[in-house]
């Protein structure tokens, strides 16, 4: 079986250096926070091309406090609304509502599958005070159309960059990142961040994690507790300077599939510039895509489904059921991602092609 990603694989050119970093802590005895939360935080930003960077308890945390935090600012309130990929994994959207704001939903480009400029306007309404950008699989959405656009309707934009680690910055707009494991820049365990150009944002975000609190028993916002484990910040610092290297590979590979798989029923992703794609995930679409995957598990290739049912259709939100998204339910009827590794030889890339021009 060719696996969809194998991270016991990934991780074991590690496993020494992550065993000094633990021994480290254990003798440090820095259990919260700490000198490995910050030199993570300090790498993080700088790989970013950001003065600031924030580690908190995971992706999802990272958007609630962002925008939590926008609201302390007054740049943002309860209420206001926030245009959204309606295709986004359901962390986009539930980091949205536990801010105390209302999603709203966005049909994707029919070609890219990420957000653009061309109907956002017919989704305004005069709540609407920002725009959550998704760089949905990895591929940087066409920022400098939507940063102009923001900027002339005075629309705060932030980037959901979950699956976006590597992207060129386009931009000083905060980005949110999960680390969660499979993603290109993985922890063992949940972990996330919020980077920023913004100073007053850091800070508050900083409190945020910490109970709101900045000196110990001093609770100065009613914040919560999302703070990066130094464990996880420790073994993400190891885990960083290969993060660019393995994107290299993984375009390597995206450049195959595209060019290499030709079925009549197999739509490859359109992709413009391969250097504005990390490919956390390459994802092709099919009509019969159960069918599909079934072939393949047969055949002996892993693949997975990114994602199975929209969020407007989840049981969390019966309130959103109506709403008329169709494109977005046929994405996710006919959406499979293949396998996705800086660890595919050359030879298991063919036989993927190969398979798949089989079926």
């Amino acid at each position: 079986m060719i696996p969809f990603l194998n991270l016991q694989a990934l991780h074991a050119p590690h496993h020494e250096a992550y065993h000094l970093r633990l021994q480290h802590i254990l003798d440090q005895g820095q259990f919260i926070l700490g000198e490995e939360v910050t030199r993570f935080e300090k790498s993080f930003a700088e790989f970013c091309g950001a003065p600031y960077a924030i580690g908190v308890g995971n992706g999802l945390d990272a958007i609630t406090l962002t925008l939590r935090g926008y609201q302390l600012l007054g740049k943002l309130q309860p209420g206001d609304h926030v245009l959204v990929p309606a295709n986004t994994f359901i962390a986009s959207i539930i980091g949205i509502r536990e801010a105390g704001m209302v999603p709203v939903l966005v049909e994707p480009d029919p070609e890219t599958y990420n957000l653009s400029t061309k109907d956002l306007e017919k989704y305004l309404n005069s709540k609407v005070r920002a725009i959550m950008v998704v760089h949905l699989y990895g591929q940087l959405a066409p920022m400098e159309e939507l940063i102009a656009f923001a900027e002339k309707l005075q629309l705060l934009l932030l980037e959901d960059a979950a699956q976006g680690h590597g992207l060129p910055k386009v931009g000083n707009h905060t980005q949110t990142y999960s680390f969660y494991p499979g993603k290109n820049l993985g922890a063992l365990g949940d972990a996330g961040a919020v980077v920023t150009h913004e100073v007053e944002l850091y800070q508050v975000i900083k409190q945020l994690r910490n109970y709101g609190s900045d000196q110990k028993y001093h609770n100065e916002l009613p914040g919560v507790n999302s703070r990066l484990d130094p464990l996880q910040a420790a073994f993400l610092s190891v885990r960083l300077p290969f993060v660019n290297p393995e994107n290299e590979q993984r375009r390597a590979i995206a450049k195959r599939y595209t060019a290499e798989i030709n079925h009549p029923l197999i739509q490859t992703p359109s992709i413009a510039d391969y250097n504005r794609h990390v490919f956390h995930l390459y994802v092709v679409r099919c009509a019969q895509r159960d069918a599909l995957q079934q072939y393949l598990f047969e055949k002996g290739i892993e693949t997975l489904i990114h994602y199975p049912i929209p969020p407007h259709k989840q049981g969390a939100f019966p309130e959103l059921h109506h709403l008329p998204l169709s494109f977005t339910e046929q994405l996710h009827r006919e959406v499979l991602s293949l396998p996705m590794s800086p660890l595919l030889t050359d030879e298991e890339v063919s036989y993927i092609i190969q398979t798949l021009n089989a079926f």
